[in-house]
């Protein structure tokens, strides 16, 4: 049973950035055919996909966020990160980490099944509120 915990700081000043870390516990982030992805919710708006980071290392973003979104990892401490610079109040959300193992089809069975939802494991989520 993969199990995954988001944690970081519930408050972010405007300009600021927002950092995110998913502690993944009964399977290795570097395991085969795992992708690692962030998503968030914003009050009132729908599931948005943020940007996601391969078994391999290799990252993918929202083409929206990719200015100003970074993914990255530790292997050692079995854990992916989640960087957003310049945050403004519209990044107020609760964020998610989630994975799912895809087969050979990689990112391409992510992006047919839905970036936002296609998900096995999720962390409990984490409420972020950008106000000064």
């Amino acid at each position: 049973q993969v199990q995954l915990q988001e944690s970081g700081p519930g408050l972010v000043k405007p300009s600021q950035t927002l950092s995110l870390t998913c502690t993944v516990s009964g399977e290795f982030i570097t395991t085969t055919y795992y992708y690692w992805s962030w998503i968030r919710k914003p009050p009132g708006k729908g599931r948005e996909w943020m940007g996601a980071i391969a078994y391999d290392g290799t990252t993918y973003y929202n083409p929206s966020l990719a200015s100003h979104t970074s993914i990255s990892r530790d292997t050692s401490k079995n854990q992916f990160s989640l960087q957003l610079s310049s945050v403004t109040p519209e990044d107020t959300a609760v964020y998610w980490c989630a994975t799912r193992e895809t087969g050979p089809e990689g990112y391409d069975r992510l992006r047919r099944e839905g970036l936002a939802y296609a998900y096995d494991y999720w962390g409990q989520g984490t409420q972020v509120t950008v106000s000064s």
